[in-house]
C-alpha cells in the first residue's frame, strides 16, 4: 500500500471508524483517538495489509483497540445528552415526562449488552444497512437480526417498566 493509497483509505474510512468506536463508547475523545490509533496500526503493517480486506481489518482493529480501553475503564454511553425537541414549546409537565423518558433510555441503554447496543445504535442513529453493520463487526447479517431483535425487546421490556 503506497502512501497516497493509504491516505485515500483514511479519507473514505476515518470518520466511519471513528463513529464505530463512538457507539461503543459514548466517548467523543476516546473514539478519535481509538480511530486515530486503528489507522496508525495499519500504517505500520501497510505493506503486508491485502487491501481488499483492508476495510474489515480497520474495524477489526478498532474494536481490540476498544475493548482495551473498555476493560481499563467502563463508560457509559448517554445518548441523549444533547438531545433537544425543536419546535413548539413544551408544557412542565411534557417537559418531567421527556426528562424521565430520556432517564429510562439512557438507563436501558446502559444495561443493555455491549453487541446489541452498537447494532442498534448503528442502526437507528447511523442508519446503516445490516449489511453494512454486519460487514463492520465482523459479523454476518443474520447475527445483525438477532442481535437488533433482542435490543429491541430489551429497551421494550425495559422502558415499560418505568411507565
Amino acid at each position: 500500500m503506497t502512501q497516497k493509497e493509504f491516505k485515500l483509505l483514511f479519507e473514505m474510512h476515518f470518520a466511519r471508524v471513528r463513529k464505530y468506536v463512538f457507539y461503543r463508547s459514548g466517548d467523543t475523545e476516546l473514539a478519535t483517538d481509538i480511530a486515530q490509533e486503528t489507522f496508525l496500526k495499519v500504517w505500520e503493517k501497510h505493506e503486508s495489509v491485502n487491501p481488499k480486506k483492508v476495510k474489515g481489518l480497520l474495524f477489526k482493529i478498532a474494536s481490540d483497540l476498544f475493548v482495551s480501553s473498555y476493560r481499563k475503564s467502563q463508560r457509559s454511553f448517554n445518548f441523549f445528552s444533547s438531545y433537544q425537541i425543536e419546535g413548539e414549546s413544551r408544557t412542565p409537565e411534557d417537559e418531567l415526562a421527556f426528562e424521565q423518558l430520556k432517564q429510562s433510555y439512557n438507563k436501558a441503554l446502559d444495561r443493555m449488552p455491549e453487541k446489541q447496543r452498537t447494532v442498534f445504535l448503528m442502526s437507528r442513529a447511523e442508519n446503516l444497512k445490516y449489511t453494512e453493520i454486519a460487514e463492520m463487526n465482523g459479523i454476518s447479517v443474520k447475527a445483525v437480526e438477532k442481535r437488533m431483535k433482542a435490543a429491541l425487546e430489551f429497551l421494550e421490556v425495559s422502558l415499560n417498566k418505568y411507565e
